[in-house]
């Protein structure tokens, strides 16, 4: 049976280990626990292609059998310095990723050392908190390109009948200085447009509108650098022509943000 993919909205920093921050993220708490009940089966591998791992020039690919853990974020409490979510690798999943990638033109290399960042490490957690699926983290490119992403995805698709779920994990809104009430409008006319742009039943026709996504209402205000909405490029390619819907909505996300997840199947 076929994977489907995801891009998930993965809240701020690590969220999940701070209990004043709980209530705040019950709803998207309740949306990432449900996401295993709702696949067709438990699968071998998790693909994760994180908005918190930029490239140049090509994407890498984590092949560290054991994979550490990269706290990448700052002015947190210490122990969330100190949080391990210890999902084993997948060496095998990463080559036959580059295989893909590379049959499709794409440049690709390995990375043996680095760990989980909190893009894959947060939502992973709270999906799968006995960390007893492989993962294994894919990066974006820095020039952002929507066509350059959508083909990454849709290099990956065959991943998807191999029983692996390929997760986006960005943000519908990532702007960290116009967080809580001051964010409130943009996110809110931001994400009427991205529900309309992900709305056709075809990835061909979704990638058309997402790709102008500059031209989308309050665009460079709710991304003012468009990392945390890449990911969505590449899930929209994964998905071949399976239908986007909603997995996850709220509009009081960090005191007042407008945030959506999608799933495509």
């Amino acid at each position: 049976m076929r994977q489907p993919v995801y891009f998930l909205s993965h809240g701020g920093g690590p969220w999940p280990w701070m209990p004043d921050m709980q209530a705040s993220y019950a709803p998207l708490t309740a949306a990432l626990r449900a996401i295993p009940a709702a696949l067709p089966r438990r699968p071998d591998a998790i693909l994760m292609v994180s908005a918190h791992w930029i490239t140049r020039g090509g994407v890498l690919l984590g092949s560290h059998p054991r994979p550490g853990m990269l706290y990448d974020y700052s002015g947190f409490p210490a122990h969330t310095y100190e949080i391990r979510y210890p999902a084993p690798g997948s060496p095998a999943l990463a080559a036959r990723a580059a295989d893909l990638l590379r049959a499709d033109g794409i440049s690709v290399d390995f990375d043996a050392q680095r760990g989980f960042d909190h893009g894959a490490f947060v939502p992973a957690h709270v999906m799968f908190p006995e960390a007893d699926i492989p993962m294994v983290q894919l990066s974006i490119e820095r020039g952002f390109d929507p066509d350059w992403h959508r083909q990454l995805g849709t290099a990956l698709a065959p991943l998807r009948d191999e029983n692996v779920l390929i997760v986006g994990s960005g943000l519908s809104y990532h702007n960290l200085r116009l967080f809580g009430p001051a964010g409130r409008d943009p996110s809110v006319r931001f994400d009427a447009w991205l529900q309309t742009a992900i709305a056709p039943a075809a990835a061909a026709a979704r990638h058309d509108r997402l790709r102008d996504w500059e031209s989308a209402p309050a665009a460079r205000i709710a991304h003012p650098m468009e990392d945390h909405l890449v990911p969505l490029f590449v899930a929209n390619g994964a998905s071949g022509d399976a239908p986007a819907s909603l997995c996850h909505h709220e509009t009081e996300a960090a005191g007042g943000l407008t945030v959506s997840s999608f799933r495509f199947d």
